[in-house]
């Protein structure tokens, strides 16, 4: 699973954040009933003022996302300026990484695990169902290019359920030596100091599991570029502003690294094979074993490999509709980050008032400033600025789109979601 905004909160922040919810819930139905009454009274005054309403609480959302986004400008440059975590020890850590298929940067992702600045005992675990699986060749490369690393391979093709990368990771545990693990996803490239600071986290009292945010690094070609802009400028701003709040405690399948302690005590990983979210369900299973859940200071990359608009939207209709049925409330709450959109539509609502092409221009300096802060935070370049607007909408019709089905399609199957982010596969009508 790509993103995993929303977790359990604490139970020190539990009424605060049972209060915004109830908050939202109250206006969503207020909104609900008032338009129902409105539309019930079938006069051109009551649709005069259901336009009205729309147009104001366009406006409204919009302000509120400005608000928003200025405060996650703020928040990201703070997240990321504290210092990582040094480990007291080295001890052997076997990567887990399970593979499927060719991915255009496959070679230079694998090759930044082998460049670490790690004096222990590294074992590099990869797995695959298809003993022909092309991503193979990759590992042979790998293996000339790396002679001295210690290099495992395994190839079953046993499923447990619809999680294929579940399974596979099921299948690759019995070869895994170490008892320190660290599960990280195929497109995830990072840099030398990334496993000396993960088992730094690791080595703290308390805590049972390290996961990384990430940002996105495109393949060649347009679609790739504009998939960045949603993981680079709303998720990982998303994710920063959520934990400065404590409104969110997410796990992310880029980074998941724990002890295998840890890992018997939740009772391993075959309860997650029904889930799209299984990055999100592990999290939960540690933190319900008493062991903290950590994000350390600093980002991996993880490859935006959609290469055609149709990918691009199933991509963001899978991880939105994941969103919606495990956390609805959650998923409501971030329309925050839609201003430029809300701002574009009250312009339209309102004919053009010159208060809403205000509010419009605000909310795209908002955005353009976030964009700012997070590409000079990450030490990245300033590249495509245009795209940004472009992307808001976008992925503002996405969110408005994921409310009307909770459908998906995962490497060419379609699965209905429930409300516990469990999958059940559903046949083509």
């Amino acid at each position: 699973m790509k993103r995993d905004l929303h977790a359990p909160f604490d139970s020190a922040r539990s009424d605060g954040v049972s209060t915004v919810r109830r908050a939202w819930r109250a206006g969503l139905i207020g909104l609900l009933i008032a338009g129902a009454l409105i539309a019930f009274e079938k006069t051109p005054r009551a649709d005069h003022w259901l336009f009205v309403a729309t147009m104001l609480v366009c406006g409204t959302a919009a302000i509120l996302g400005i608000v928003y986004t200025l405060l996650a400008t703020v928040l990201i440059r703070r997240f990321f300026a504290r210092a990582s975590a040094e480990p007291t020890s080295f001890p052997p850590v076997t990567i887990v990484k399970p593979l499927h298929g060719e991915e255009w940067a496959l070679l230079d992702n694998l090759s930044s695990f082998c460049k670490q600045n790690y004096p222990g005992p590294v074992q590099f675990l990869f797995g695959v169902h298809d003993s022909q699986d092309p991503a193979l060749k990759t590992v042979d490369e790998l293996r000339r290019r790396f002679p001295k690393a210690d290099i495992t391979v395994v190839a079953d093709a046993r499923l447990y359920g619809p999680n294929r990368k579940i399974s596979n990771v099921i299948n690759m545990l019995p070869q895994a030596r170490h008892d320190m693990l660290v599960f990280a996803d195929s497109d995830v490239g990072v840099g030398p100091n990334y496993l000396r600071h993960v088992i730094g986290e690791l080595q703290k009292p308390g805590v049972g599991l390290v996961t990384c945010v990430y940002r996105g690094q495109p393949d060649p070609g347009f679609w790739p570029r504009l998939s960045v802009k949603g993981t680079n400028y709303q998720f990982l701003p998303s994710v920063v502003t959520g934990l400065a709040l404590g409104l969110a405690r997410p796990c992310f399948g880029q980074t998941i690294a724990m002890r295998r302690e840890t890992f018997d005590k939740i009772g391993g990983f075959a309860q997650f094979v029904h889930h799209l979210a299984e990055d999100h369900a592990i999290g939960e299973a540690v933190r319900k074993i008493g062991e903290k859940v950590v994000i350390p200071p600093f980002t991996v990359s993880h490859a935006c490999v959609e290469n055609s608009a149709a990918k691009l939207v199933a991509h963001e209709l899978r991880w939105s509709r994941t969103i919606r049925t495990i956390d609805p409330i959650g998923h409501l709450g971030s329309a925050l980050i839609h201003p430029f959109a809300f701002a574009m539509l009250a312009v339209l609502l309102s004919g053009g008032a010159a208060w809403s092409w205000t509010v419009a221009l605000a909310a795209l300096l908002a955005r353009f400033t976030l964009k700012w802060q997070t590409d000079r935070t990450l030490r990245q370049p300033q590249t495509d600025l245009w795209l940004q607007p472009l992307w808001d909408i976008v992925s503002f019709m996405i969110f408005v789109t994921s409310y009307f089905s909770t459908r998906v399609v995962w490497r060419g199957f379609r699965f209905k979601v429930d409300g516990n982010g469990l999958l059940s596969p559903v046949q083509d009508e």
